[in-house]
């Protein structure tokens, strides 16, 4: 009987395909290639053969698909879809190596081709959209790599002439963009015109941004939006950071009386102070600015009160010596225990950690705890081990909770029953049912 032949050598796989030799392979690929493979191979000779040549074969595929006036169908989506990408690939990667400059125009020319292939390709899953959303930080980092004096002009241009595209792209990569292009880009914007809007302002905002310009930042905001008490607030917190502490101080006098707080009702006393955060982050800001220490502390303990926030903790307990740090732990979890909101003061007690002190919270607030928070399973199991009439209480919570949203008698529940009973072998506390009394109040 003849041997039954090995199927690792008939695998198509890039080991096998080596060892049938390069002009097997070539042959193969002379008499099966696709159009598109054809395409793709011309491109691959071209840079082989240098930064021009593979320049020139860019170019006229870019062109033609440019003149191309064919409705592409969902059919043909795919295709073009996976020429597009090999395209970007072939310019921001193989071409830029060899030649930046060369590259950066055939990258420009890529994108250029978005407006027009909108309009013939069926597109409704915006496929089209996120390839050239994800080119953009390639975009970019070629920019920065050429540098302000090369690209400038060139994305200076197509802003100018494409906004509408040019603003979006531009600004999803800005990240990748230097410094000293972004600020060259935003003279080009700005210099001796008129406040921008619409996707100008946005493009400016975050060309500002990555510049560190603020005058240009605060700028691209239009009247109104400076008006909002959160953007108030911001501005007032990016000029105390910039260590302009006069008129940080009076941008948050600004944000402060254009909060509705501030403008009551007829018959009633206006608040004290906004209610945002945005406008406590940049109080302590701008009081750090202004040198006033433990006026910025006070103002980070309100900012604790109200959030529970940890960054707001940790800032306050890394300016203190040893024990008073201690003291002030205690005083934050003393916070927490009086908050309003019992499932914000358990997430922060939980998150810190401090699981005794989040056990003692359940046992205490019991009749506020909400069973339809996620966080509960996790939770529960975090404390079992060392806490588990508060793990019970929280398992028995998200089980009646899903019962009354008509979960039923379902996998979750009937796991949490089990883990239920199990936490409460050996209950001490009276005030604290009963498993089969949990049970009845389940059904």
């Amino acid at each position: 009987m003849a041997r039954r032949p090995s199927s690792a050598k008939k695998a198509l796989s890039e080991a096998n395909l080596v060892a049938l030799g390069a002009e097997r392979l070539a042959a193969l690929l002379m008499e099966t290639a696709s159009p598109a493979l054809k395409r793709r191979l011309r491109l691959e000779l071209a840079a082989e053969a240098g930064a021009a040549d593979l320049a020139f074969e860019l170019d006229k595929r870019l062109a033609a698909l440019e003149a191309s006036k064919t409705r592409v169908s969902w059919r043909k989506r795919p295709e073009l879809l996976t020429e597009l990408k090999a395209l970007e690939v072939m310019i921001a990667e193989r071409l830029a190596a060899l030649d930046p400059g060369l590259a950066l125009d055939r990258l420009v020319a890529w994108f250029d081709l978005y407006p027009a292939l909108t309009r013939r390709v069926q597109d409704p899953k915006g496929e089209l959209a996120l390839i050239f959303d994800a080119a953009s930080s390639d975009l970019t980092a070629l920019a920065t790599q050429l540098g302000p004096e090369v690209a400038g002009p060139v994305l200076g241009a197509a802003l100018a002439t494409r906004l509408s595209e040019w603003a979006v792209w531009i600004g999803r990569g800005v990240g990748a963009l230097s410094p000293e292009l972004a600020r060259r880009l935003l003279v080009d914007l700005t210099a001796g015109k008129s406040q921008p809007t619409g996707r100008l302002a946005l493009v400016v905002r975050r060309l500002a941004d990555r510049a560190g310009d603020l005058d240009a930042w605060i700028l691209s905001l239009s009247d109104a939006d400076r008006k909002k008490p959160d953007t108030a607030a911001d501005i007032a917190r990016r000029l105390a950071e910039a260590g302009r502490a006069g008129p940080a101080r009076e941008a948050l006098e600004a944000a402060r009386a254009s909060h509705p707080a501030a403008r009551p009702a007829k018959g009633k006393a206006a608040g004290p102070e906004p209610q945002g955060e945005a406008w406590y982050a940049a109080e302590i800001a701008v009081l750090e600015a202004e040198g006033a220490t433990e006026a910025a502390d006070a103002a980070r303990w309100r900012l604790f009160e109200r959030t529970l926030s940890p960054e707001a903790l940790r800032a306050l307990l890394a300016k203190l010596a040893d024990f008073e740090d201690v003291v002030a732990l205690d005083r934050a979890f003393e916070i927490a225990a009086a908050h309003g909101d019992l499932m914000r003061a358990l997430a922060f007690l939980m998150d810190w950690p401090a699981h005794r002190e989040a056990a003692a919270l359940v046992l205490k607030r019991r009749a506020e705890l909400r069973g339809a928070h996620n966080d509960l399973p996790a939770w529960a199991e975090r404390l079992s081990a060392r806490h588990p009439q508060a793990a019970l209480l929280l398992v028995r919570a998200r089980a009646l909770a899903l019962r009354r949203l008509g979960a039923g008698f379902n996998d979750e529940v009937a796991d949490l029953i089990v883990e239920a009973e199990s936490l409460a072998v050996g209950l001490t506390d009276d005030a604290i049912p009963s498993h089969a009394a949990f049970l009845a109040e389940l059904r």
